[in-house]
């Protein structure tokens, strides 16, 4: 991700909380029973947009082969290079793609080229009774983030927090991505081991943290929910979050100073969030070194003093966030974490065989 979220996101976040947001965060929930995507299969055309930030057209020439090299047929959207100062077109038209993709039939899966920004902007002008009626995969994450929770809050349709289009699409992001998406396999997640990393260090930009450190033992059962970090605090308050009420909540951060994760968790705490789920997941924080460590709370620290009051199944450390090596985490789907062992297990299929 090239572009810093922060400086957009600012001017669209909550300045004050008020005693009545954790009762707007109570309000919001998914249409229920939740609606599994059909899965995917060799030969199928997927839909290729750019909800947020442009993708420069060499990259479209990559993401072409990749899914090229995965069975699949590509659709381009028909804003996919527009670009509009730091946005990948127009409102009204990136939210069109969005719309366009899942009322064509031929299209079987929507994949973002990349992230940066933007999403939130497009939230009120998508059909959502539209994309309830067309259940499919729709996958990405960083600003995508936005969209993964929109629809699943409000078609309950079950989204994918995996790679965009931009993404490394290494041996181990790909083996989650067939196993979910493909095979519709109730996996287990866990982050790979030394001798596994070895495999894959030759597709990756940099080896992936594989320590998990436990902030809170113990198991918990739950939907999987989360993304973004400070994509997620932005949308606070607002119509497009789901029941947090005994979800797991998962995070993921990048190139953000530690008192800013600080700030986006306390967010999250005031607007009632953090006391009504059951186990919490922070995967990796990119490049969040504080540039004054001798004037800094370290991450561990921040993260113990928010999550272990709440005395639920907690860790730090999942192949999620801005990273080679990535799960592919379905929203909306039930899932058993153990905390000690850094795993998530899910309970049931994500796909619609």
């Amino acid at each position: 991700m090239t572009l810093n979220r922060r400086q957009f996101l600012t001017a669209f976040s909550i300045a004050a909380l008020t005693a009545q947001l954790p009762q707007i965060a109570q309000a919001k929930s998914s249409p229920s029973p939740i609606i599994k995507p059909p899965n995917l299969k060799v030969g199928d055309t997927v839909g290729l947009i750019n909800p947020a930030s442009p993708t420069p057209p060499e990259d479209i020439e990559e993401v072409k082969q990749t899914l090229t090299d995965l069975g699949l047929k590509f659709k381009l959207g028909a804003h996919l290079l527009d670009r509009y100062g730091y946005l990948a077109g127009k409102d009204i038209d990136r939210a069109a793609d969005v719309n366009a993709m899942f009322a064509d039939s031929s299209v079987k899966a929507i994949i973002a080229g990349r992230g940066g920004w933007g999403c939130n902007r497009i939230l009120p002008l998508l059909d959502y009774k539209l994309i309830r009626n067309n259940p499919k995969i729709i996958m990405g994450y960083s600003d995508i983030t936005s969209l993964l929770l929109a629809i699943y809050a409000k078609s309950g349709i079950v989204t994918f927090h995996g790679p965009v289009g931009t993404s490394t699409w290494n041996q181990f992001t790909v083996n989650y991505v067939k196993r979910i998406l493909f095979n519709g396999e109730a996996v287990t997640m866990q982050n790979p081991s030394t001798s596994e990393e070895k495999l894959f260090v030759r597709d990756c930009l940099k080896p992936t943290a594989v320590l998990v450190e436990t902030i809170t033992p113990g198991k918990a059962k739950g939907k999987l929910v989360g993304g973004n970090l400070s994509v997620l605090a932005a949308m606070v308050g607002s119509p497009y979050l789901p029941d947090w009420k005994k979800t797991i909540l998962f995070v993921e951060e990048v190139e953000e100073e530690v008192y800013r994760v600080d700030r986006m968790l306390t967010q999250l705490k005031l607007a009632g969030i953090l006391d009504q789920i059951a186990g919490f997941i922070f995967g990796q924080c990119t490049d969040c070194n504080p540039k004054n460590p001798e004037k800094s709370l370290t991450l561990n620290q921040v993260l113990r003093e928010h999550i272990l009051p709440l005395g639920i199944p907690a860790w730090y450390g999942s192949a999620i966030g801005h990273i080679p090596d990535k799960f592919t985490l379905p929203i909306g789907v039930e899932a058993e974490i153990d905390a000690s062992a850094g795993t998530i297990q899910m309970l049931e299929s994500a796909t619609k065989l």
